[in-house]
């Protein structure tokens, strides 16, 4: 299923959960994007598509017919569509929490958002909790490179990026084909065939530098029987020393650096300045750039470049 497909129906699903009344096909043509731009005929096609993949997998699409209205209204259930009490046991909830955990960023939670406000600026009531987030899905990575490696994974797709190897400064054109995405020890890792190096190899995502960009078609990379993703992260982590970086922190804001920090003195004109443990400039530059304006690192000046790139990065 492609991905525009995917959205429109998740949409649809979001947009007949929140709506308090039933829904015409005209105002949902209106509300949920995928549908809005395709003529008369085309849309009703479309929507009829829709409606029957939905309750073939089971979601339950409720026709309301009012005899004061020409056309019919339609809305999910919300009874219908949640599932009964389940009970786990520990490790099947632990799997399921990890599950959760790695879908904290997925890019329909735009596309759910959008949906919900075209809804409301519809003049549609819908119901709060659906779009605050039941439906929300994230990825917790402060690595910029996530996104675009899960979709080439997700694609089977050879991607090309910059890489800066442990220990050096110097950046690297590297081809790979990706195979898949994980996590050790709160740090994310590529698992992938480096086309350079004509071997398997593993990426850490902080190490990443700009665009990574997808080349050749989707569907090109196979990924081997029984290849062991963990193992080919299960190296030991190079060996970093802890440094010390010395970090201007806004007075009154940024607690979590303040507990962190191993001294935080009175600074001048409303700042503070704080001393903050860190091993790898990449991770803390992703925690300070994501705290804005309320910080600024001051030395050392790997870190303050690694911060500098980061805001750049946002910027454009």
């Amino acid at each position: 299923m492609s991905r525009r497909k995917t959205e429109r129906l998740l949409n649809l699903v979001i947009c007949l959960l929140a709506t308090r009344r039933p829904l015409s096909a005209e105002q949902i043509r209106q509300a949920v994007p995928g549908y809005d731009r395709d003529g008369d005929e085309a849309f009703q096609r479309m929507f009829e598509r829709d409606k029957n993949e939905l309750r073939e997998i089971g979601i339950p699409i409720d026709v309301v017919r009012d005899p004061w209205e020409d056309e019919p209204g339609y809305r999910i259930e919300r009874q219908s569509y949640e599932l009964p009490e389940i009970t786990l046991e520990p490790d099947e909830a632990a799997v399921l929490g990890l599950a959760a955990q790695v879908w904290q960023r997925a890019s329909l939670a735009e596309a759910a958002s959008g949906a919900l406000l075209k809804l409301r600026a519809g003049g549609v009531a819908t119901d709060q909790p659906i779009g605050t987030g039941a439906l929300e899905l994230r990825v917790d990575t402060r690595d910029p490179a996530f996104p675009a490696l899960w979709d080439a994974v997700r694609d089977r797709r050879v991607v090309r990026f910059d890489y800066r190897g442990a220990g050096s400064e110097s950046v690297r054109v590297r081809t790979v084909e990706p195979w898949g995405v994980v996590s050790r020890r709160g740090r994310w890792y590529l698992a992938a065939f480096d086309r350079d190096r004509n071997a398997p190899r593993a990426f850490r995502l902080s190490r990443i530098s700009g665009q990574v960009t997808a080349i050749g078609r989707p569907g090109a990379v196979e990924v081997p029987e029984g290849v062991d993703l963990r193992a080919m992260v299960g190296f030991p982590d190079e060996p970093m020393d802890e440094r010390v970086a010395v970090v201007r922190v806004r007075q009154g804001a940024c607690e979590g650096v303040r507990q962190l920090a191993r001294a935080v003195r009175p600074g001048a004109g409303g700042w503070d300045e704080a001393e903050l443990p860190f091993s790898d400039p990449e991770r803390l530059a992703g925690w300070m750039a994501s705290l804005g304006a309320d910080v600024e690192v001051v030395e050392p000046p790997d870190a303050r470049e690694a911060v500098i790139r980061r805001l750049k990065g946002a910027m454009a």
